[in-house]
Formats: structure tokens, sequence, C-alpha cells
């Protein structure tokens, strides 16, 4: 593969256009997947985050999860293709993430559930905050979007302003979508709240987490 180490680039502008919008429609569509959003929904519910703080939780791992994407693309541009191996450990260390805070919330989950009597409110399983975020926007930053890193290559083959525009556009559709798909979820979640089962949270919350490790394993083959 030719490389052209410049910023010029050699696409028109009607291509580079239509390149940059199908970025943002496949980052944002990737966005969807429940390991995107789902998590922080979950935890942020757990440690009693008002809305805005999940939200700017999500949006600050959506930023790392692109940074993470744009380092590894273009480390893929400048070899042409040739280390596909460099990602492969990177799935499972989001997906120990999500395993290591599931057994966390499962185990303290059942602990408070067995403590507890109708009559008596919950307390929440929780973490420290700034442990509950780190882990969360770690989680993303550990895990490149390797649907979008194929596209890396073939644009550098016309200049790294095409590789600019594109991250800019996964960027903006990854932050767009998982900040719109947390949105979306815990509107419906305050619209139904199930009081009865409040006392179980942690126990679900750890559940969840622990199905989505596995999730994310299956997703990529380990």
């Amino acid at each position: 593969m030719s490389l052209h180490l410049d910023f010029s680039g050699d696409l028109s502008q009607a291509s580079l256009v239509t390149l940059v919008g199908a970025g943002f429609l496949a980052a944002l569509l990737h966005a969807a997947l429940p390991t995107h959003w789902l998590p922080f929904v979950a935890v942020g519910r757990a440690q009693g985050w008002s809305t805005r703080t999940i939200l700017n939780v999500a949006s600050v791992a959506a930023v790392a999860h692109i940074a993470s994407t744009a380092f590894v693309g273009v480390l893929l541009t400048l070899a042409g293709g040739a280390i596909p191996g460099l990602m492969q450990w990177l799935p499972a260390l989001s997906a120990a993430v999500l395993f290591g805070f599931g057994v966390w919330y499962l185990w303290r989950g059942i602990g408070r559930a067995s403590a507890l009597r109708g009559t008596v409110p919950p307390e929440r399983a929780r973490v420290s905050d700034a442990t509950a975020a780190a882990g969360l926007i770690g989680m993303l930053a550990a895990s490149p979007g390797e649907a979008l890193l194929p596209v890396y290559v073939g644009a550098g083959m016309h200049g790294w302003s095409v590789v600019f525009w594109l991250t800019v556009a996964f960027l903006v559709g990854t932050v767009a979508g998982v900040v719109g798909f947390t949105g979306l979820a815990l509107a419906g979640v305050e619209r139904f709240q199930l009081q009865r089962l409040a006392r179980f949270e942690g126990v679900g919350l750890g559940l969840v987490l622990i199905v989505l490790a596995g999730v994310v394993l299956l997703m990529h083959g380990h």
C-alpha cells in the first residue's frame, strides 16, 4: 500500500463528504450496541448518580473510546494493516473490567438482599464514585471500535487529512450515540421504576455486567 504522508489528500470533495458521512453513520450504529451504553445506566443507577453525571461519564468514555480507536487505526495505517494481532488482547481487557465490576456488585448485592427486610429501605451496593467512573471510562478506552478500524487502512491511502476527518466523524457519531442511547435508557428507567425489586438491584446489576463481559468475548471470538 502506498501511503501519502501529507495532509492534502487526493479524494474529491464529494467522495470525502460521502466517506465522512458513512463514518458518522457507522459510528452511530456501532454505539447502539448495549455494551456501549447499558453499563453506564446500570452502574450509574447503582451509584445513585444524577442523569447529568451519568451522561457526563458516558461522554468522556465515548471520547476515550474513539481516542483509542484512532490510535490503533493510525498504527494500522502506518503498518499497512500488517499488525492485526495488536488488538486481540484489548477486548479481553474490556471484558475483564466488566466482569470485575459484575462480581463486585453481585457479591455486595447478595449480601444486602439477604440482610434486608421488606420494611427497611435497601442500601445500594457501591464502590467509590471515582472508581466507578474510571472503570466505565477504561472499559471503553480498552476496547477500540474494531468494526471501524478497517476503514482507517483504506482511508490512509488517500492522505492524513482523510484520516483526520474520518476520526472527527467517528468521534461525533460515537459521542452522539453513546450519550443518546444512555439518555433514552435512563428516561425509560425513570418512567418504569420497579420499586419491589429495589433490594435486588445490586444482584441484577452484577448479573447484567457479567453477561455483558461474556457478550464482549463472544463478539470478538475469545
